[in-house]
């Protein structure tokens, strides 16, 4: 009997990192985990980004699908198009095109999918909205929120990508722990591969990057807390810059006039819209990573750090001891102190920085691709056949 699955594509279509790379790696490592007899269905409400889609493995077995057509509707109209559908439109198209089960995978689900007899399956990412508003405007907190209250009420099952999130779940919807799986976000092995010198030096001209530097990737805002790498490089060695590669915020602005009442402000470095393909040179040449995060869900880019060949420095307090493992460093989020002492253990020479490198390269397999799909594609068969 084939096994048709539905995903909320939305992030897939239109989300070049996070959950957009969360949804393409794993649909595209259950393509290659499962049997001929499961088909994959991805709904999108619009055509997203040629480049996400081109990303998408060409397969029979995988289908781009978009709200129908005919007879067209309010959010074929234009009136609400996308969330309407995505909310309330897509249950009668998913019972038309035999969808057995469908995965929300961004933690939402679509109002009426219990009742409709499809099974469902929502990853929730994390909860700071929930134990961290302060780092939102009040209306998308609350909105959030209730969402989060109202997929619990349709989700026959959760699937947590940490423990740090299943706990934020338990506490705050009170839900069952039976009803929810950890499994680990899946990551791709993109960063493994080891650039070639003639690249290398292409990408370190590109960006003019200093000769020593520390990195940080991710989208500059206020809990990710980048200040306190900023804080530290006065009490690092005077050659060592701080490269970010990350979104501006508001919150940059900030982190800039630290760095000036610091006087290290020529040390601190910020890269915007750089392309994936040019990410794995920038770790590569690097001395550490340095993510001091005050509260994330996983932490992907510590893994890439990681598989780059980067010893991690992080800051204790949410999920990203599961993400590091025990062989990177971790710093509470205010240790001006600890975080300068822990980057010191992670440059270049320092003692025992190959051997962390090492077992933490160990330890970060276990988020590589197939583990992780055939972990779904249980729960899946388990729900299909329960």
């Amino acid at each position: 009997m084939k096994h048709v699955i539905g995903f909320d594509a939305k992030r897939i279509v239109n989300n070049a990192t996070g959950l957009g790379s969360y949804g393409r790696t794993l649909v595209g490592d259950l393509l290659r985990a499962s049997s001929p007899d499961w088909t994959f269905r991805l709904y999108a409400p619009d055509e997203g980004n040629p480049a996400l889609t081109g990303q998408l493995e060409k397969n029979p077995r995988l289908t781009l699908c978009h709200p129908e057509t005919n007879p067209p509707s309010l959010w074929e109209r234009g009136w609400g198009r996308g969330s309407l559908w995505r909310s309330h439109g897509i249950v009668s198209q998913l019972r038309r095109e035999g969808v057995r089960l469908y995965h929300g995978l961004s933690g939402e689900l679509p109002i009426g999918i219990r009742k409709s007899g499809i099974r469902s399956v929502v990853t929730i990412h994390d909860l700071i909205f929930l134990r961290h508003p302060e780092y939102y405007k009040w209306i998308d907190s609350k909105l959030y929120a209730w969402k989060f209250r109202r997929t619990l009420k349709e989700a026959d099952r959760i699937i947590a990508i940490s423990e740090c999130t299943r706990r934020d779940i338990i506490e705050f919807g009170q839900v069952p722990p039976e009803k929810i799986s950890l499994i680990y976000q899946s990551c791709s092995t993109f960063f493994k591969q080891r650039e070639s010198e003639d690249l290398l030096q292409k990408v370190n001209a590109r960006y003019e990057l200093p000769s020593r530097y520390i990195v940080n990737v991710g989208t500059i805002e206020e809990r990710k807390n980048i200040a306190l790498a900023v804080k530290a490089l006065p009490l690092l060695p005077p050659d060592l810059h701080l490269v970010i590669v990350g979104r501006r915020t508001p919150y940059t602005d900030s982190v800039m006039q630290e760095a000036a009442r610091l006087q290290v402000a020529q040390r601190v470095h910020i890269l915007r819209g750089v392309p994936n393909s040019d990410l794995p040179s920038i770790y590569q040449m690097a001395e550490a990573c340095v993510y001091p995060s005050r509260y994330e869900g996983f932490g992907i880019p510590v893994i890439e750090a990681i598989q780059s060949g980067l010893p991690v420095v992080a800051c204790t307090g949410s999920c990203l001891e599961e993400a590091g493992g025990p062989d990177s460093l971790y710093v509470a989020p205010d240790d001006v102190e600890g975080m300068a002492a822990a980057i010191r253990q992670s440059l270049k020479g320092a003692e025992g920085r190959d051997e962390r490198i090492r077992l933490s390269q160990q330890y970060v397999r276990r988020f590589e691709g197939v583990d992780v799909a055939g972990q779904v594609l249980s729960l899946y068969e388990e729900l299909i056949d329960g």
